[in-house]
């Protein structure tokens, strides 16, 4: 009992000082320090936390399965990262895919269909169906060409895995969007709007190409732990977010044309709003949380 007190009080002291995550950061580097990771535990840590920024690349990963959960494994499995990535981008200028004015999000999406046998002749790297904005994200955080690589084709794979229940997480938003805020749902409806949201836009970026701000580091912490029904939740916050401006909203256009608007600090609140949507109905108890069908 006396332990447990303990315990209550010294987290309480860290919350009021400010320092709250002491304890979750701590237990984070015992996880990472084990010499076979729980990568389970790991997904669960992400599901339940923010992820310190200092651990994201190796814990998004290792979450996602481009590095082994054996610590041992890690310098040569780099190793041979490194060395696959050089040939890869030797080969793409060698086919003239690629040259010294080329971006660098379109030079990693080319890598990409080399590396999965899709590339085809006379590409067009600006359709990349979400991987250069994914890119274009990680870029603020990640310097290393490799690391980039590795976590840009880890997301892009994760979220694509689930392009079948597509429907099912539109359905979703459109059917909480009509419980929660049944007039901004009739409206939507009536502008012609509700249809044509960029949903898939959205879905294909994990939200870098509407909201990349530093804040979206939050909501991928939940993709990287399994959930990718945090989508929903994070465009529902987005539309009720707007609601009043959407409202006066007499065409599709006009809505559309709002969302392409968005700013860092509405970023922040729309993410944090998902957040505590996604909470409330138990988005942070499961790895994986498919909808039924």
């Amino acid at each position: 009992m006396f332990v447990a007190d303990e315990r209550n009080f010294r987290s309480a002291y860290y919350e009021k000082v400010g320092c709250k995550n002491v304890e979750e950061r701590r237990s984070l580097e015992i996880l990472l320090k084990e010499k076979i990771v729980d990568k389970n535990k790991l997904q669960q840590f992400c599901l339940r936390y923010v992820v310190p920024t200092a651990y994201r690349s190796l814990v998004w990963r290792i979450c996602l399965g481009a590095l082994s959960v054996h610590n041992d494994c890690h310098g040569f499995i780099m190793d041979q990262k490194k060395m696959e990535f050089s040939e890869l981008y030797r080969s793409l200028f060698v086919m003239r895919e690629v040259d010294i004015n080329t971006p660098k999000p379109r030079i990693l999406y080319a890598a990409f269909l080399l590396q999965s046998n899709a590339m085809k002749f006379h590409n067009t790297l600006h359709i990349s169906k979400g991987f250069c904005e994914i890119v274009q994200f990680l870029m603020t955080y990640f310097k290393d060409d490799v690391e980039l690589y590795m976590l840009s084709k880890a997301f892009y794979s994760f979220i694509h895995s689930f392009d079948n229940d597509f429907p099912k997480l539109v359905e979703a938003i459109h059917n909480l969007l009509e419980k929660e805020e049944p007039l901004l749902y009739k409206h939507l409806r009536f502008v012609d709007a509700l249809d044509n949201l960029p949903y898939e836009a959205c879905f294909n970026s994990c939200f870098a190409k509407f909201m990349n701000f530093p804040a979206l580091a939050k909501i991928w912490d939940k993709l990287s732990g399994g959930s990718y029904t945090i989508f929903v939740y994070v465009f529902l916050a987005l539309l009720v977010h707007f609601k009043y401006l959407f409202l006066e909203c007499s065409t599709s256009k006009e809505v559309l044309e709002n969302i392409n608007k968005i700013k860092e600090n509405d970023a922040e609140i729309i993410f944090n709003k998902a957040m505590y949507m996604w909470h409330n109905q138990g988005g942070n108890l499961a790895v994986y949380d498919k909808f039924k069908s």
